[in-house]
């Protein structure tokens, strides 16, 4: 699909992240999955959810797509919460079901960040360029915006 995906990570809605990703975008399209709208269990070494985790509908939204944005608010000097519960969750994909992992590769991942500091803590992109380097995916950088606090 040649629209991009954004995933949205913030822990509420109309968030400076989500404000920063429209201004990034203007009118150009792309498909927005807020994590907000979906219920997405911490991971499970036994693999066992229940019936309402949205993971598996996420991942399958992502394998339709090339480019794949991570949005997040900067929280304690690294992604939300949200975000981190979601990308344990892909270890469910090289696990339990791998044929949705090896799809992965070759599609790319870029960050859009918000946070109230200057300037990106230092070391914040690698949990993501080593998850696309994992999954042979591209990794394609951080957008950051620093916000200044209400």
């Amino acid at each position: 699909m040649s629209q991009p995906l954004i995933i949205l990570s913030s822990n509420r809605r109309n968030s400076n992240t989500e404000k920063f990703v429209k201004e990034l975008y203007g009118d150009n399209p792309y498909h927005l999955i807020n994590l907000l709208d979906h219920h997405i269990q911490p991971y499970s070494y036994g693999g066992v959810y229940s019936a309402d985790d949205g993971f598996n509908e996420i991942v399958n939204v992502m394998l339709e797509h090339d480019d794949i944005t991570f949005a997040t608010p900067v929280y304690w000097y690294t992604m939300s919460g949200l975000l981190k519960t979601f990308i344990d969750r892909l270890t469910d994909i090289v696990t339990i079901d791998k044929e949705k992992g090896k799809q992965m590769k070759g599609k790319s991942i870029s960050v859009i960040a918000a946070g109230s500091d200057l300037t990106l803590p230092e070391g914040f992109e690698i949990p993501f360029k080593l998850t696309a380097l994992y999954f042979n995916m591209v990794f394609k950088g951080v957008t950051y915006k620093p916000f200044e606090e209400k």
